[in-house]
């Protein structure tokens, strides 16, 4: 049974960081591409970043380039996001998402995880 599960979230200063980690299970991570995506209140669920399967490709919202980073621990199964200087504008609920296509967009991504909030406020 393939699962993907969201930890790291919380609220953070202005200028703060957080690290956010995927655990996942019942699939091989190599096989699949993994991406983060966001959702802030009212608003639809937005690309974030993306590690590409079986290479390394690497793919950032330019709202989060260079602030964000994405990495894979493949023996630990993880998909981690390190979000540096985090801004109000990042407050979201984050969710990580596998699937077969390397997309921008949410729809091609087969599995979901139940998604962790970030809080960016002082």
């Amino acid at each position: 049974q393939v699962q993907l599960v969201e930890s790291g979230g919380g609220l953070v200063q202005p200028g703060g960081s957080l690290r956010l980690a995927c655990t996942t299970s019942g699939f091989t991570l190599d096989d699949y591409n993994i991406a983060w995506f966001r959702q802030a209140p009212g608003g639809g669920r937005d690309f974030v970043a993306l590690s590409a399967s079986n290479a390394p490709n690497r793919c950032y919202a330019d709202s989060v380039k260079g602030r964000f980073t994405i990495s894979r621990d493949i023996d630990g199964k993880l998909v981690h996001l390190q979000m540096n200087n985090l801004k109000a504008e990042d407050t979201a609920i984050y969710y990580c998402a596998a699937g077969t296509t390397a997309a921008l967009m949410p729809g091609p991504y087969k599995y979901w995880g139940q998604g962790t909030q970030v809080t960016v406020s002082s």
